[in-house]
């Protein structure tokens, strides 16, 4: 685990080195070791989620060394759940969610990063967040961007955000800020840590992975 954040440092130049270095540290991790780190948090997910019939799940499409969740996707496909991947619609805005399956046709966004082309704008009562960092009260560090800051912010019900990434990327402190909106849960190959009990800001009819009746 990383130091936190030292005395009479800014945080947003503390965070913008931590940004570097996390990435860093992530795109020199081999393939093969970055393909078993995501088979063990899929794992990770369907053991804290259970049954996933019915639920939508909003996933990522990995970039800069994120684990690949898309296998995990489609196994989560075949028991039933509904699919979808974040769109950038404008800078200050919330994300967009669009359903998703494989094969189905793809648009550059922003940044390059492939979108769904057609699918319909769909409301995920999982959203799954790629993390950079994260600390032990489940605040992340990400890109900077604070898309998806925004959006959990607005979203009414909020989903159950789970942010992922491997263990290493565990920080003492993000020193978190008014507009950090800690994840429901975090996952790493280690398994899961759930929030819930502590800050239940998830959607109230959301309980332990499915929905009640």
């Amino acid at each position: 685990m990383s130091d936190a954040i030292g005395a009479g440092r800014p945080w947003a130049s503390w965070r913008a080195a931590e940004r570097r270095r996390l990435i860093a540290a992530r795109l020199a991790m081999p393939a093969v070791e970055r393909r078993r780190l995501a088979r063990r948090i899929g794992a990770a997910l369907d053991k804290l989620l259970a049954d996933v019939a019915g639920l939508v799940i909003a996933a990522y499409w990995p970039i800069r060394g994120e684990p690949d969740l898309r296998p995990w996707l489609e196994s989560v496909r075949a028991r039933g759940a509904h699919c979808a991947l974040p769109v950038v619609v404008a800078a200050n805005a919330p994300l967009e969610f669009r359903s998703w399956r494989p094969g189905d046709r793809l648009a550059r966004g922003v940044w390059n990063i492939p979108v769904p082309a057609d699918g319909p704008p769909v409301a995920p009562q999982v959203l799954i967040v790629p993390v950079v960092g994260f600390d032990a009260g489940g605040h992340r560090l990400g890109y900077g961007g604070g898309f998806y800051d925004r959006t959990l912010a607005a979203a009414t019900p909020r989903p159950f955000a789970i942010g992922v990434g491997a263990s290493v990327a565990a920080l003492s402190s993000i020193d978190p800020q008014p507009h950090d909106v800690p994840m429901d849960a975090i996952v790493t190959e280690h398994g899961a840590t759930d929030f819930r009990r502590q800050r239940p800001t998830a959607d109230p009819t959301f309980s332990m992975g499915r929905k009640n009746p």
